[in-house]
């Protein structure tokens, strides 16, 4: 009876020694419930236990997309798995659900629940009377024209958005900082600020439009900046262009040729250029009086209906600049402008790439435009210039110039210098460059100029970059 005892003993101890353990399936756990706006990116974090093995995961996603960031390694029996989550641009509930799979092809899943929220929209119906910042992150919808006003500072952060409701005469939408008004509107090159139309369906984080198609104008007005500083006109101070002369804050022009108006870093300007009458339209950007106090650089302007940055007197300088698309004149000089256009892109303009007129009243001042790259596209002409014009021109090129486009050297005040063209098949450099403006011109093939912009300044934060058009310039 003892040896029967024993032998069933180690009978069983063989049995259970034999067999292979099996193992529960692998259990997740989801992280904790999320709040996340349209068109924005979160990362989740799973954790899991697999006693079999970590083998593999997979995801389904509900109202957005899920990719895997960092995965569980393999044959490990816990860890995390991190999961970046995009929504989509509709508000309402996702989810993500992740499946893990162990070695013995046993499976555990978990589901984190997210809410998809719209982005905080600000209405802004009045002028702007004291101290106010624009948080990134945040839309801001221009109700109608809106003036900062004098002694009164504006900040936008980076990465704001700022859309003009439709309008047109009296009711078109514009941001406008009145003389003695200040604009703190630092982008960054990773996070610029962009202003564009209500119709734009653009998010923060974005650049390139998600809808409208970057030759659409006249959807909005634009910005205008006014300054203290001397103007060329029939009285020390006028009402700006597209303006209405009721609206006391549009007078431009003063004593101070250092006025400070602010800072503009890393704008985009989109879509603009509204009628308010016949023949008066909103420029892109509009410098009326601006002092050289003023810091503006990076800037972009695509499709307006009007012209892309025009001057009004003043001595404010702009560096790095984009014009795509306009409707009318890329460049517009008026008034006896005094300040540098340094380091800048011209795309298709309408009609003029540079208009450049010289002073209306007895002040006489003249500007420089240099480093520059012109594809003048389907514009009516080069550059148009008044007899008095006095403007410095250097180290710039033109390509994709079709005929009757002229460039004439007629004012007196004319300096030009180291210009280089591409020209037409059989074409000659006089066929563009009339009244002895040709003796400034080198042509050269395109993509050998050594003339023209540092197109790198461009690139990353701007539309015109990301849409391929700067792949023609070198």
């Amino acid at each position: 009876m003892k040896n029967l005892i024993s032998y069933l003993l180690f009978t069983f101890l063989v049995i259970i020694t034999g067999c292979k353990k099996e193992f529960d399936g692998p259990a997740v756990t989801a992280p904790s419930y999320s709040i996340i706006e349209v068109g924005s990116s979160v990362d989740l974090a799973f954790s899991f236990i697999a006693e079999g093995g970590y083998a593999s995961s997979t995801l389904v996603a509900t109202n957005g997309t899920a990719t895997i960031k960092t995965n569980g390694t393999t044959g490990s029996t816990s860890g995390n798995i991190v999961v970046t989550y995009s929504a989509t641009r509709q508000q309402g509930a996702g989810t993500v659900t992740i499946t893990v799979t162990d070695n013995n092809a046993r499976s555990g899943l978990a589901t984190a629940v997210l809410d998809v929220v719209n982005v905080p929209t600000i209405s802004v119906t009045g002028n702007i009377d004291e101290n106010t910042t624009w948080e990134t992150g945040k839309i801001y919808i221009l109700e109608g024209r809106i003036a900062v006003l004098s002694g009164v500072t504006l900040t936008i952060q980076p990465g704001v958005i700022v859309k003009g409701r439709e309008g047109s005469g009296s009711n078109a939408t514009a941001l406008m900082i009145a003389r003695g008004g200040t604009l703190m509107a630092a982008g960054t090159s990773t996070s610029p600020i962009i202003f564009t139309s209500i119709a734009d369906e653009i998010l923060p984080g974005e650049i390139e439009s998600p809808n409208l198609d970057p030759t659409l104008n006249g959807l909005w007005g634009g910005l205008i900046i006014l300054g203290n500083a001397p103007v060329s006109a029939d009285a020390p101070s006028v009402g700006i262009e597209g303006i209405p002369p009721s609206d006391l804050n549009g007078l431009y022009g003063g004593k101070d040729p250092t006025d400070n108006s602010g800072t503009i870093r890393y704008i985009s300007i989109r879509h603009g250029g509204a009628n308010i009458g016949e023949g008066n339209e909103i420029n892109g950007l509009t410098l009326g009086g601006v002092g050289s106090g003023t810091v503006i650089e990076n800037v972009e302007i695509i499709a307006n209906q009007d012209d892309g940055i025009e001057w009004f007197g003043g001595t404010v300088n702009v560096k790095n600049a984009i014009i795509w698309n306009t409707g009318d004149d890329a460049v517009d000089t008026d008034q006896s402008w005094g300040g540098t256009l340094d380091n800048f892109i011209i795309v298709n303009p309408g009609d003029e790439c540079f208009e450049l007129d010289g002073a209306e009243g007895n002040m006489e001042a003249g500007h420089t435009i240099r480093n520059g790259s012109v594809k003048a596209g389907n514009a009516e002409g080069l550059a148009d210039l008044d007899d008095n014009s006095i403007v410095t021109m250097s180290n710039i090129y033109f390509f994709d110039i079709k005929a009757g486009q002229d460039f004439d050297l007629k004012p007196t005040g004319l300096t030009v210098s180291d210009l280089q063209a591409t020209l037409p098949a059989g074409a000659l450099v006089t066929d563009f460059f009339k009244d002895g403006s040709d003796a400034f011109v080198t042509v050269v093939n395109q993509g050998a100029n050594t003339a023209g912009a540092d197109v790198t300044k461009f690139k990353d934060w701007s539309w015109t970059a990301l849409s391929g058009v700067l792949n023609d310039f070198k």
